[in-house]
């Protein structure tokens, strides 16, 4: 029987809710937004399945990639639509083409993140782009495996921890899917995103018409996260609150310190992420209006990658892990982040603010220069 004593210990898949045969499992949320499993010990019946299916308890090895890539959409369009080159959206083309269904994070009616599925071109547009909250998984573990009951083609997209999750739920390996994981810093909790929205955004006298995390009018390198309101022409704003805290960690999953998944973990076919530093070590591929990072884990992975129209170049693994170390490295727990968790019942988005600036410089600039020299120093020895 599940039972969280540690809540490092609980990523939030769902895997073990999904998979619980008399429904005695509910995810239910904390007091900072997070949802974790409460199980029903009357109606439990000890079958053991929900610790079987935990990616937490069972963690796979560290994998590294058989392919690198630093690669980008040649749809000028897609690609300034996207995070950052594109290639999720051709990956998923593929798929929706050959009769295949498509699930990854979306924003719902409420602007809530989610996960769900689309099986078209027109919604998959619902799918595209970085959202730094964590999206409730729902039932779409068990919705993408009756799919693939039915010989439907399925792409899953999820963080590394949702991949893992899902992998564990099903339990064994189908030719008919393929997963997708992202390079993951770490989620933001609901509750935060959702305060911000309500104090900051539901204010104004226009409904939200659309939301990027990762908006590119003044570059790729110099992305702004961007609100935009019905009948409104403004820009982008170069700070937002919620992405401060963010970047210095002040509410992250607990888990996402301790990433059971992280490094290859997940047994994802691709992981997508931005080569940062491609100007460095590629620049012929550089315009600063975004280059994906593919690291190919499988056959599948890459027949699939190798389908699609790009524009690439092959790349070293070292290149991609010295400016973007969260592929391999955890976040460390921020010294601010028991402070935030103290005044935000009481002072809300407004505490933000004031802990970043005691909180300095940003963590992950800090975190970048210490696994830099780490990483570096240990591919000198190999």
């Amino acid at each position: 029987m599940i039972e969280i004593i540690d809540k490092k210990h609980c990523c939030g898949c769902h895997a073990c809710a999904t998979a619980c045969p008399v429904h005695c499992i509910t995810m239910k949320a904390d007091e900072q937004g997070f949802l974790y499993p409460i199980v029903d010990k009357e109606a439990c019946t000890q079958c053991g399945l929900c610790e079987r299916v935990c990616p937490v308890i069972h963690q796979g090895a560290r994998r590294q990639p058989q392919s690198v890539y630093a690669a980008k959409s040649k749809n000028e369009e897609v690609r300034m639509q996207s995070s950052s080159g594109g290639i999720f959206t051709h990956l998923a083309e593929a798929v929706i083409k050959d009769g295949g269904v498509v699930f990854g994070a979306r924003f719902d009616k409420h602007w809530h993140v989610v996960h769900a599925h689309v099986n078209n071109m027109e919604e998959l547009s619902m799918l595209r782009g970085s959202k730094y909250v964590q999206s409730i998984i729902g039932d779409t573990y068990k919705e993408a495996k009756e799919l693939l009951l039915q010989e439907k083609k399925v792409l899953f997209v999820g963080t590394p921890c949702q991949i893992a999750g899902l992998k564990r739920y099903l339990r064994k390996e189908y030719a008919n899917l393929l997963t997708v994981d992202i390079v993951c810093h770490g989620v933001s909790s609901p509750l935060v995103w959702d305060t911000y929205l309500s104090e900051i955004c539901r204010k104004q006298t226009s409904p939200i018409a659309g939301i990027s995390f990762r908006d590119k009018t003044y570059g790729w390198k110099k992305y702004r996260f961007h609100i935009r309101y019905a009948g409104s022409t403004d820009t982008p704003s170069s700070g937002n609150v919620f992405m401060k805290g963010f970047l210095k960690d002040l509410y992250l999953r607990p888990s996402c310190h301790a990433c059971p998944a992280r490094s290859g973990k997940s047994c994802s076919d691709i992981t997508l992420g931005d080569f940062w530093g491609i100007q460095k070590h590629y620049p012929q591929i550089d315009d600063d209006k975004g280059t994906s990072l593919v690291l190919i884990h499988s056959d599948k992975g890459q027949a699939l990658y190798d389908s699609i129209e790009k524009e690439h170049t092959e790349a070293k693994l070292e290149n991609a892990l010295c400016e973007n170390p969260s592929i391999v490295q955890d976040p460390p727990e921020s010294e601010y982040s028991q402070l935030f968790w103290q005044q935000f019942p009481l002072k809300g988005i407004a505490c933000i603010e004031p802990i970043c600036r005691k909180a300095g410089p940003p963590r992950l600039l800090i975190l970048y220069l210490k696994v830099k020299w780490a990483l570096l120093d240990i591919f000198k020895r190999k």
